[in-house]
């Protein structure tokens, strides 16, 4: 039973390295290419979720609703860049912080004001809120195995996006050099707003995926976007590659801590002390984690070709 458990919660580590690898995916590249400190993106990540939810209840489907939530996040993304962000590019990043945190504010009293301070839920269809047996006899949520999947699959894309085409190659350039891109005659405000509209979508996803699993509530992208910036840290900012295998070991670090160490502790404490202290153990080890990378490899693990501009 203790290597099905493991197995469980090594998928359920996973599962939450996705969600915040899409969350990180968008947030690098703001970052990377932008140079923004956006504190507001969990904010995205909430509005996916609600939008995922309205959209639901109006179409009466899940797949329907996930389709129409994504592009309203991106149009409210773009939104949110050419109307409340594009004038800070060129202050430093305390502004930004202070700005963006205010943007925090204003989405949680929005959501407050048009679907009300009680949470919402996202039903799933039938053949989502089932089981699969990932090996015989080892059943597992369909729903989290999707989840899974459609990571892994918007990884390669994101993958093939970057690195084979001329959005990819801009994406690249600007991480590297985004004067010279601009002194080239690329439309540089152009390619910020997508940039940034980019990154909303895939914030959306991630919340919309997280919706039927956690509550759609107010404030729901504040806790997560401080695990999405360690894992920044971690992988590399501006590197997708890195956003994805520190993703995946931070969910990974968390999942399997919070489900193993109470046992390992109480071998040396009492059971209530152990179910007390391994929650607080296994966040500090994400923590350590991002000061021994910090420590040995500033830039990050897999930091981007041009970085150290």
């Amino acid at each position: 039973m203790n290597w099905l458990l493991l197995l469980e919660q090594v998928l359920n580590g996973f599962q939450l390295g996705i969600l915040l690898f899409l969350l990180a995916a968008g947030l690098t590249l703001v970052f990377g290419i932008m140079d923004l400190v956006n504190l507001a993106h969990g904010s995205l990540y909430m509005m996916g979720a609600y939008f995922c939810a309205t959209f639901t209840g109006w179409t009466d489907s899940f797949l329907l609703g996930a389709l129409l939530a994504i592009p309203a996040t991106f149009i409210l993304g773009v939104l949110v860049e050419v109307i409340a962000l594009r004038n800070l590019y060129a202050r430093d990043h305390l502004d930004q912080v202070l700005a963006t945190f205010g943007l925090i504010l204003f989405f949680n009293e929005l959501v407050r004001l048009i679907w009300g301070p009680i949470g919402l839920d996202i039903p799933l269809p039938d053949f989502l809120n089932s089981t699969v047996e990932v090996i015989p006899g080892v059943p597992y949520p369909t729903y989290r195995v999707a989840i899974i999947l459609v990571g892994f699959l918007v990884a390669g894309l994101l993958y093939v996006i970057v690195s084979k085409t001329r959005m990819g190659m801009l994406i690249r350039a600007g991480a590297s050099n985004r004067e010279m891109i601009g002194a080239l005659g690329i439309n540089i405000k152009l390619l910020f707003t997508l940039v940034f509209g980019l990154g909303a979508a895939l914030a959306a996803l991630a919340g919309l995926m997280a919706g039927p699993i956690l509550s759609v509530e107010i404030g729901m992208g504040d806790g997560i976007l401080i695990l999405t910036l360690v894992v920044i840290v971690i992988g590399g900012i501006g590197s997708i590659k890195g956003a994805f295998i520190a993703a995946i070991i931070v969910g990974l670090i968390d999942t399997v801590g919070r489900s193993f160490l109470p046992e390992i502790l109480k071998l040396m404490v009492a059971e209530d002390s152990a179910a007390t202290a391994a929650p607080a153990i296994s966040s500090m080890l994400i923590y350590i984690l991002m000061a021994l990378v910090l420590a040995i490899r500033p830039q990050g693990l897999f930091p981007p070709k041009g970085v150290g501009r």
